[in-house]
């Protein structure tokens, strides 16, 4: 899956995930590390990336503009995990979100569970 870490989430996680056959890039490593939301939403849009973090505001973002790519994973409680822990739990859940991801989604993972939310979001959701 290619994926692109959000500026709140370890860059060590880029091996992690690589180790796990997944593409993916930091957007420090594409210099966006001071970029807007609105930019590294349209970067993960244009190179077909799923966005990975742990701001909720990309879910708005994309509710308020009716976007339906890119899709977004939020992870929630992730302070004080360590980049192995994010790493394992990304790796145990993607592979089973591939097709929603692959349709177009925002899925937000949390300790305990996961919700999925199909994209584009219906007006008023």
């Amino acid at each position: 899956m290619r994926l692109l870490l959000d500026n709140n989430l370890s860059p060590l996680l880029v091996a992690l995930l690589e180790a796990a056959s997944h593409d993916v890039t930091h957007v420090r490593d594409l210099g966006l590390a001071a970029a807007s939301d609105n930019q590294v939403l349209t970067r993960a849009r244009d190179e077909v990336r799923v966005l990975i973090s742990a701001d909720t505001d990309f879910g708005t973002l994309l509710a308020r503009t009716g976007g339906s790519a890119p899709s977004v994973v939020i992870l929630r409680r992730t302070q004080g995990r360590r980049a192995a822990q994010i790493a394992e739990l990304l790796t145990a859940n993607l592979p089973h979100l591939e097709a929603d991801l692959a349709a177009g989604a925002v899925v937000v993972i949390r300790d305990d569970n996961l919700r999925i939310r199909r994209l584009p979001f219906a007006p008023g959701h």
